[in-house]
């Protein structure tokens, strides 16, 4: 990952005049954009010229979510999924403490690697066992919930 320059959002929240700029070119692209459609924006530069970009579904809705963020003067990370996070790292962004993320991994849980003494764990395999531990949370409260029901109408 390369280095965090100083007009970057690392460790600080977005200023008052970023957030209104976001919400601007949010406005500006959500006016354009259509449901499953590319979405083309034409871009006027300094010399007067005007060129016109477009958008993937995918890449306008992942601005459009940057763009809210800023806009919210909310703070933000991101994190390529090639990246190699630390154990602390890796336990923050799973809102768990690190004995516990240390648990999972000897476990089995998680795939890591070890380098000299340190376990360093792929992003792409943290967020793939966080959709796998949200998902399995997601099927329990759903079964939670249809018990409640059962019980419900049998008058308990």
């Amino acid at each position: 990952m390369s280095a965090i320059r100083k007009d970057d959002f690392g460790g600080r929240l977005p200023t008052q005049i970023e957030s209104d700029t976001a919400d601007q070119l949010c406005q500006i692209i959500a006016s354009q954009a259509k449901e499953g459609e590319d979405t083309k924006l034409t871009v006027m530069h300094g010399e007067g010229g005007a060129e016109t970009i477009t958008l993937s579904p995918a890449l306008t809705e992942s601005l459009m979510n940057l763009l809210r963020l800023v806009s919210g003067r909310q703070g933000f990370q991101m994190i390529p999924l090639s990246a190699d996070l630390t154990t602390q790292q890796a336990a923050d962004l799973l809102n768990v403490s690190r004995p516990y993320l240390i648990k999972l991994l000897e476990a089995g849980d998680i795939p890591y690697a070890t380098v000299g003494r340190h376990r360093r764990i792929k992003a792409e395999d943290l967020f793939a066992y966080k959709a796998r531990r949200d998902a399995e949370r997601d099927e329990a409260l759903s079964e939670l919930a249809k018990m409640d029901a059962e019980l419900l109408l049998k008058g308990y």
